[in-house]
């Protein structure tokens, strides 16, 4: 009887094991971030909601692929998900680069709307790659930092302006500004060396980089709020039964709007830190915010070139609510 029970006891633990499935789930981001602190929320509630049944291990800071690596991974099932950054795909379809247009979207209900009228062309895409969309998380939005006040658009002109992609290239030269190239590591070095004299980037960046050491005045312009996407391979997906796929899309949704509110407060956080360092924090004047609109028209405009129907359609949708 005892050999019995055993037994029976054995094969009940050897088929819990095998029906546990376990995904991985690769992010760029470092585990600080609040992207990443989501992320783990997220597999908590997953893992709560199936008793076990899903579990996700999410791999921050690169170490399991690097950022450009990680959608690529999703596609081939060399991870069943992955967090990555929809715009860092733009090149592979215009499309993918909507809520990273200039100027645009300047504040998170708009972020909000731009996002609800993309997700569903952005999902088409990815489902012809095999890739399904869970939850789409922005960053705080990208603002202006100077080493010297900009009072009106003409300051721009003649400064070295720091540049890390083809957009923020263009944006300095439409504001008559000289692009360097540099990205956020070197920012610090580059600051105090005269490199650089204004740059784009999030109040989180500027806080958590300590960019106030050399940086005294920020303009809350939110040029775009860029978005972290967590996908899934349709393959893994569809491999889970009904209430597990139910499951993961409810912890899903919860990350999403948990996420957003992270999103947020990050940002009144972090503004908060560069006013406690002796940073200026003001809106742009009118002759700086209109400068910039219209950057953000002719940058809209050439991205609609570029982007086709779909594109139309998601500016469209955008405008009209």
């Amino acid at each position: 009887m005892k050999s019995f029970i055993l037994g029976a006891a054995v094969l009940a633990c050897a088929t819990a094991a095998s029906a546990q499935t376990k995904w991985d789930l690769p992010s760029g981001y470092g585990a600080n971030t609040f992207q990443t602190k989501n992320l783990e929320q997220f597999a908590a509630d997953v893992k709560a909601a199936t008793g076990g049944k899903l579990v996700i291990t999410v791999h921050s800071g690169a170490s399991l692929f690097k950022q450009p690596e990680i959608k690529r991974a999703i596609q081939t099932g060399m991870a069943q998900a992955g967090e990555f950054i929809i715009s860092g795909m733009a090149n592979e379809n215009p499309l993918f680069g909507a809520d990273s247009i200039p100027f645009l979207a300047t504040s998170y209900a708009d972020a909000r709307r731009l996002y609800d009228a993309t997700r569903p062309v952005q999902e088409k895409v990815l489902a012809g790659q095999g890739i399904k969309m869970l939850f789409s998380v922005p960053w705080p939005g990208q603002s202006l930092y100077s080493v010297k006040p900009i009072n009106t658009a003409d300051d721009f002109k003649g400064t070295k302006m720091r540049a890390y992609n083809p957009a923020t290239t263009k944006i300095a030269q439409l504001l008559g500004a000289s692009p360097v190239t540099i990205q956020l590591p070197e920012l610090g070095q580059a600051l105090a060396t005269g490199a650089v004299n204004n740059f784009l980037t999030s109040s989180a960046s500027g806080a958590d980089g300590k960019l106030y050491e050399q940086v005294k005045y920020f303009y809350p312009v939110n040029g775009w709020l860029p978005r972290n996407v967590t996908a899934v391979s349709q393959k893994a997906f569809d491999a889970l039964d009904k209430a597990t796929q139910d499951a993961v899309l409810k912890a899903a949704a919860e990350a999403e709007a948990r996420g957003w509110k992270m999103s947020e407060q990050v940002d009144t956080d972090s503004i908060a830190i560069l006013k406690a360092n002796g940073v200026t924090v003001a809106p742009p004047s009118e002759s700086v915010r209109l400068a910039l609109q219209k950057v953000g028209e002719q940058m809209t405009n050439e991205w609609l070139a570029t982007a086709g129907p779909d594109g139309k359609a998601i500016i469209d949708a955008y405008r009209k609510k």
